[in-house]
């Protein structure tokens, strides 16, 4: 069982190392693995978590493909670019869309899932921006792209998965909760006695692990 107090304190500590940057530092967190074969389909992680106390002041922008009929309610809801239908062409370009990539995610009202992915997937996929549908409400749907963060096996399938939770400027208990979020995400695809160890760092700090 992994000690709530123990995660609160090693946050604690990798907070101390904030020093004095001139941009407002990630608090990132790595979980190490053993005894999982990430080589197979099965086992991999890729899953979208919402952070319950969001992610601070590096919060998502989101991207919706959309019709006309759904522009405003969109737009009104929050999202930070929309693309119509007529539109796609232009962004089936790989420069642009890398751009978007690093901090946008892309939302798609699901009639138009076939043709967005025509133009965007085989750039994004790549940069785990595959795009998602839009269910439910699309106010609620753009917050929790807003909040979320992706976890996911990459490279060669290393034992290991690294997100942000947030940013320095949480405090211990908001950046615990969004952790917390995290563990529940991943123990639905790994057993917890497979959690080899966990640890916790700023962008510019060291890494700190949960004893």
């Amino acid at each position: 069982m992994i000690d709530k107090e123990k995660m609160k304190s090693a946050i604690a500590k990798a907070l101390e190392d904030k020093g004095k940057r001139k941009f407002v530092q990630s608090v990132e967190m790595a979980i190490n693995f053993r005894g999982v074969d990430f080589s197979k389909a099965e086992n991999r992680i890729n899953i979208d978590v919402p952070l319950p106390k969001g992610r601070g002041k590096k919060e998502n922008k989101v991207v919706v493909v959309c019709d006309e009929n759904m522009e405003t309610i969109v737009k009104e809801g929050g999202a930070d670019l929309i693309i119509l239908p007529d539109e796609l062409p232009s962004y089936a370009d790989k420069k642009k869309l890398k751009v978007l990539a690093k901090d946008h995610v892309f939302l798609v009202q699901p009639q138009l899932m076939a043709q967005a992915a025509k133009y965007l997937a085989r750039f994004l996929g790549p940069r785990g921006k595959v795009p998602k549908p839009l269910i439910g409400k699309p106010d609620e749907a753009i917050a929790r792209a807003k909040k979320s963060v992706r976890l996911a096996t990459r490279g060669k399938f290393l034992p290991t998965i690294h997100c942000s939770i947030g940013t320095e400027d949480m405090s211990v208990d908001e950046l615990f909760e969004n952790a917390e979020a995290v563990l529940d995400a991943i123990k639905t695809k790994v057993p917890e006695g497979n959690i080899k160890s966990i640890y916790f760092k700023l962008t510019m700090g060291k890494a700190v692990k949960v004893e």
